[in-house]
């Protein structure tokens, strides 16, 4: 019998989870990669001036590629630093191609970098760096209790 484990990302994340707004990228393929890349686009509900998406979102996009990166490298990270240099102007109802890949690792901290392009060129970069914390980091909110709770009930009946 294989272990199981609870799911990497809650569902109703923002970046990678069910939510109706929300980028809906993809989970990398399995634990331990070091490279990731998904198509995304944003479409009106993301622009700041007509036309183009709103810089906060492009950065959140970012994050959210070398956050799911991370996790899916080294069981929960979070966050702890992220610099966002934007290129061009990043238009909605466009195809994006968002790429990250980890640049290296040190005791709890993950380097990683990543890009959104449009296939013809970058649109905005990120330098991020990642720290590996316990998972009780995550179950200290009632939201993560809850969801502790529930993801045991779900082992409970299989």
């Amino acid at each position: 019998m294989s272990a199981r484990v609870p799911p990497h990302h809650d569902p109703s994340c923002w970046g990678c989870g069910d939510s109706p707004d929300g980028l809906h990228l993809p989970h990398p393929p399995h634990e331990g990669v070091e490279e990731y890349e998904a198509y995304l686009h944003f479409d009106e509900r993301h622009q700041a001036a007509p036309g183009l998406v709103h810089g906060g979102l492009v950065a959140a996009a970012l994050d959210e590629a070398c956050g799911l990166l991370a996790t899916w490298y080294r069981f929960p990270t979070v966050t702890a630093r992220i610099f966002v240099r934007y290129r061009r102007p990043v238009h909605i109802n466009t195809e994006l191609l968002v790429e990250a890949e980890l640049t290296g690792e040190r005791g709890r901290r993950l380097r990683v970098a990543a890009q959104l392009g449009d296939g013809n060129e970058v649109l905005a970069e990120a330098r991020a760096a990642f720290l590996h914390v316990p998972l009780e980091h995550f179950l200290a909110t009632p939201e993560g209790k809850a969801a502790a709770e529930a993801w045991a009930r779900r082992l409970d009946r299989s």
